[in-house]
């Protein structure tokens, strides 16, 4: 394998370094991939995936509990433990590996470094590939806070989202430093299996990027939930308490806890690549790229490395992009309007741009906002106490929307409406004369719409 050489080395086979490596394969070209973990990454095995599995178990309770003539079932945590276990492949990519070898692939195992170009050179431990592309998948790790006496504390009791999404035993009580997507996801999860959740939020709002009043939802849903919810502080110190820890927040008052879960943020995973070294330019840990994903003539960087929306879908857009371009084509990516969803209970979703932002853009703003059980008959068909909002926020100039949110049951499923109409600069006349299927979620976006007067 030494100083052999290939159409594309593929460093990362996350989402986005699958999708790339999978339509070159396709195309019949030769392609190396390099993964240091396990081919699927961060979202197959200690992200998306997990998550959205341990979440699911929990919600179907509490929509058994709003369901006419149905009472609770009861949670068993072995059989949800051991169907996460089934999904993330009891952590071995051992399959994965087969496949792509099945193709045709060289399939390196081991952290890859780019040593030259003209033409591109790559070291995997003693091998070395020549390339005439490289892509740059290698995603993102975790921000740990400046916490005193957070280095001393083991994972333990101190998870990321890698324990808390592979854990084996339910805590009793959780601290979430993080009020972020991940932060209310595993949040809500712990609580909804019987731990007594804390977050500390240092924002005003939780997921305080998206509109101000879809925050307030949220935060409102966590007190029904018994959540515990600390703003606009931080934990200033950690230490262990026994089999646990007690961490003391800014303003003096200390919390107990059996684990402590970071959900503060992530940043792009570039150390150790040599990509200064062959002229790659980097912005703090980011991958700099054009329009077309690209770094450098035949040097590529996709997913959470270019540090642009870094979410499993726009990985593997960008995957898309890249496959397409080395192919010959000359494709640019578009980030106009990429969703954003939180799959709590109800979920979260937003697409666009804030009603704030719009403003400060100088956007002509209206907005309008719709309570879901006073407008439509499908969350009563779904549930006895319902609850729901969609929120639009359009540009009365251009009649058209630039944003839009929900708090609502399957809104991953329908903020795509609004995101296709973003996307596409349909007009709002044009989404108002639509005919959506009845009883649906969707059809909240004609009620909305009205509202909007335009």
């Amino acid at each position: 394998m030494e100083h052999e050489h290939v159409d594309a080395v593929v460093i990362g086979m996350g989402p986005g370094g699958e999708t790339v490596a999978g339509r070159l394969l396709a195309a019949g070209r030769r392609v190396a991939v390099v993964e240091r973990e396990l081919i699927g990454g961060e979202c197959g095995y200690w992200a998306c995936i997990p998550t959205k599995v341990l979440l699911r178990p929990p919600e179907v309770g509490r929509e058994a509990e709003g369901a006419a003539g149905l009472s609770r079932p009861d949670l068993e945590w072995s059989g949800l433990r051991a169907y996460r276990d089934r999904m993330i492949r009891h952590l071995d990519d051992s399959a994965q590996v087969r496949g792509y070898r099945d193709q045709g692939a060289l399939v390196l195992r081991g952290a890859g470094r780019l040593t030259g170009r003209d033409p591109w050179r790559v070291g995997v431990g003693e091998a070395e590939l020549t390339a005439d592309h490289v892509v740059v998948a290698t995603g993102s790790e975790p921000v740990l806070p400046p916490i005193e006496g957070l280095a001393e504390l083991d994972s333990s009791v101190v998870w990321t989202n890698r324990e808390a999404t592979t854990l084996t035993d339910v805590p009793e009580r959780a601290l979430v430093v993080g009020g972020s997507a991940v932060g209310v996801e595993l949040g809500q999860f712990l609580a909804r299996v019987g731990s007594r959740v804390t977050v500390v939020q240092r924002g005003p709002r939780l997921v305080d990027r998206e509109e101000p009043r879809l925050c307030e939802l949220i935060g409102d849903q966590f007190e029904r939930e018994g959540i515990t919810v600390h703003l606009n502080t931080q934990v200033s110190s950690v230490a262990r308490d026994g089999d646990g820890v007690e961490a003391t927040l800014e303003g003096g008052e200390r919390v107990s806890a059996d684990v402590v879960v970071l959900a503060t943020g992530r940043r792009p995973r570039t150390g150790g690549l040599g990509l200064a070294e062959v002229g790659a330019e980097l912005d703090r840990s980011a991958l700099v790229v054009d329009e077309r994903c690209r770094a450098a003539p035949g040097l590529w960087g996709i997913g959470d490395v270019t540090g642009r929306a870094m979410f499993t879908h726009v990985a593997k857009y960008q995957g898309r992009v890249v496959a397409d371009n080395i192919l010959g084509g000359d494709r640019g990516a578009d980030y106009t309007a990429v969703p954003r969803v939180v799959f709590s209970h109800p979920e979260i979703a937003g697409v666009g741009i804030t009603a704030d932002q719009a403003r400060e853009r100088g956007i002509d703003t209206v907005t309008a906002e719709v309570d879901l059980p006073a407008s439509l008959a499908r969350p009563w068909t779904y549930d006895t106490d319902p609850r729901g909002t969609l929120g639009l926020v359009a540009d009365r100039g251009h009649g058209v929307l630039v944003g839009a949110w929900a708090f609502a049951p399957m809104a991953s499923e329908w903020i795509h409406t609004a995101a296709l109409a973003i996307r596409t600069g349909l007009p709002v006349a044009a989404l108002a004369d639509s005919i959506p299927q009845f009883p649906t979620f969707n059809e909240a976006y004609l009620v909305a719409l009205e509202e909007l007067g335009l």
